[in-house]
Order: C-alpha cells, then sequence, then structure tokens
C-alpha cells in the first residue's frame, strides 16, 4: 500500500493582504503554471500518515495563539521567480514550535532555515524575475489570521482544515 499523500501547512492571512499578494501573483505569474492562490507555506511536505496527530496539534496551538502582525517588507529573487519579503518575528517562533514537536518526522527541505514569503512569480526567466524585483515593492503591514492544512495529491491542493487563531 502506498504511503498517504504528504500535506502542506500554509499561514493564512487577513483579507485585505491575501487580496493584494494574489492580485500580484495572478499578474506576474504565467497563466498556465498559476494552479494555487497566494499563499505563505511553513511546511512542504509533512507525513500524510500523521494527520490526526498534525491536526491536534494545530487545533491547539492555534487555540493559544493570537493573530500575528507581518510586515511585507520588499522583494526577493528565487532565481527564476519572485517572492514577497515576509517580517514577523510571532511567526518564526511560532514555525519554531512545530519544527520542535515533529522534527524527526519532517523532511530535510522543512528542517532547514525559513525565510518568510510569498511567491509572486515563478517559471520565468531570470531577467523577468530580475525586472519586477527592480521595480520594488511599498511595504505594507497584514496580520496571519490562522493556519491550513492541505492534502498534496501531485496537482492543486486538496483542503483539509483550517485552524483560525484566537481573537
Amino acid at each position: 500500500m502506498a504511503a498517504p499523500d504528504p500535506l502542506i501547512l500554509t499561514l493564512t492571512l487577513d483579507p485585505a493582504s491575501f487580496a493584494r499578494l494574489d492580485a500580484l501573483r495572478r499578474c506576474h505569474f504565467p497563466p498556465e503554471r498559476n494552479q494555487l492562490s497566494a499563499h505563505l507555506t511553513l511546511f512542504h511536505a509533512l507525513p500524510g500518515d500523521a494527520l490526526d496527530e498534525v491536526r491536534a496539534n494545530l487545533s491547539v496551538l492555534a487555540g493559544g495563539t493570537p493573530p500575528m502582525p507581518l510586515r511585507f517588507t520588499g522583494l526577493r529573487s528565487l532565481g527564476r521567480g519572485t517572492a514577497v519579503v515576509v517580517e514577523s518575528p510571532a511567526l518564526v517562533a511560532l514555525r519554531g514550535m512545530l519544527v520542535g514537536a515533529w522534527h524527526s518526522r519532517l523532511t530535510p527541505q522543512d528542517r532547514q532555515g525559513f525565510r518568510p514569503h510569498v511567491t509572486i512569480q515563478n517559471f520565468v526567466t531570470p531577467d523577468t524575475a530580475r525586472e519586477l524585483v527592480a521595480g520594488g515593492l511599498e511595504a505594507f503591514e497584514g496580520a496571519g489570521t490562522g493556519m491550513a492544512l492541505w492534502h498534496y495529491r501531485g496537482g492543486p491542493w486538496e483542503a483539509v482544515e483550517e485552524f483560525e487563531f484566537k481573537k
């Protein structure tokens, strides 16, 4: 029997920040490759066989976490794409707690350093990415409002559950 599909964990964003970032993604991402809305990935491949444990951890953590301030500070090159840089000590601390809880089950990618960002462009030439970065981005404030858990099934993600931060 095949292993269950991996899980992806993202941060949910306040509506205004999401709308702004998603508009940038729709504008700059090649439409034929853009299968997802704007998102900030916390973990790329949690083990699918740990779904119950992951849900329980997220439920407890979200219930004790207030919405967190985010600062979208500029653009960063991804080589063949561009990301909006996100600064948030609270977000880094939250992810650190989850790394501690799940460390033995994480992939090397999810164990490595965390540089919060929202990808707004990918699958373009390096010159196209450099042009977008050179144009800059006016910094703005937003909030992380919770976490969303997804199944990765090889294409668009399938929603599992959202975990809203306490108000």
